[in-house]
């Protein structure tokens, strides 16, 4: 995992509601709270961090459900 988020997503965590920056805090992972625990990143950076995580995931979801829907169709 990085250390620093991508500046895009930094951009995009500073625009996020304080309800919608508490639902990301609730879906981090254990090594991100720890970082934000210690004060080794700010709660923005972590947000960004986990806005970067999801994104990547959804994008990997997407890809999956093409392959499948083109795998389905094929049959």
């Amino acid at each position: 995992m990085r250390k620093t988020p991508d500046e895009q997503y930094l951009e995009k965590a500073k625009r996020l509601t304080k309800d919608e920056t508490e639902r990301l805090l609730s879906r981090m992972r254990t090594k991100l709270t720890r970082r934000l625990e210690d004060n080794k990143l700010s709660e923005l950076e972590v947000v960004a961090i986990q806005l970067e995580i999801e994104d990547k995931e959804l994008n990997e979801w997407r890809e999956r459900m093409a392959e499948i829907e083109k795998n389905t169709k094929k049959k």
